[in-house]
């Protein structure tokens, strides 16, 4: 079992910068790959960032390219999302969540085991 727990959400303005944290415990997360989710009000839950379990590949939401920056330390059983030009459109509830996964191709949301509570984020303009 893994319990993941999100922090670092907060009130942001337009243009400001912020850093989520996810800390993993029960299991070592050295074997999953991570994902950051976020859901607005209303909108469907979607894969903002994604890093495979060595760090060697990572994805990125067509909105947030540029931006957004996901890393992981394993040594620490952390993932963390560097956000950067926030912007309105960006405020929703932000998860963490880890999928043992081996496809070459990217997982869908069910395909993930272990999630988050996660975290708000709200974007002023």
């Amino acid at each position: 079992q893994v319990q993941l727990v999100e922090s670092g959400g907060g009130l942001v303005q337009a243009g400001d910068s912020q850093r989520l944290f996810c800390v993993a415990s029960g299991s070592s997360i050295a074997s999953y790959d991570l994902g950051w989710f976020r859901q607005a009000p209303g909108k469907e839950r979607e894969l903002v960032a994604y890093i495979k379990r060595d760090g060697t590949k990572t994805y990125n939401l067509d909105s947030v390219k540029g931006r957004f920056t996901v890393s992981r330390d394993n040594g620490v059983n952390s993932v963390y999302l560097r956000m950067d030009s926030l912007k309105p459109d960006d405020t929703a509830k932000y998860y963490c969540a880890a999928v043992y996964w081996t496809e070459p191709y990217l997982p869908e949301p069910q395909d993930f085991r272990y999630w988050g509570q996660g975290t708000q984020v709200t974007v002023s303009s």
